[in-house]
């Protein structure tokens, strides 16, 4: 099986400004978790997001997967819904 191609970078993770606003009432590493797993549930079938956000495609899939709007990914995902599944 080929190896994947590097087709972009996935900025996931909750910011520190973000955090700020809404507190520590959370585990944050859970949080960035389940968030990395909606952005791979809602990418295209074959592409995935990896924990250091490097986004990876088949060869084959490449040049397609360069111009997925993951801005467009991650509005879809419930981050308050998340933050509060994680809650300490």
């Amino acid at each position: 099986m080929p190896e994947p191609v590097e087709v972009g970078y996935v900025a996931y993770m909750l910011s520190a400004d973000y955090l700020a606003t809404v507190g520590a009432d959370f585990d944050s590493e859970k949080a960035d978790d389940a968030i990395l797993k909606e952005v791979n549930r809602l990418a295209p079938d074959g592409v995935t997001v990896s924990r250091n956000g490097k986004a990876f495609a088949p060869a084959s899939q490449a040049e397609a997967a360069r111009g997925i709007d993951w801005d467009a990914i991650l509005t879809q995902i419930d981050v308050d819904q998340i933050l509060a599944d994680t809650g300490r």
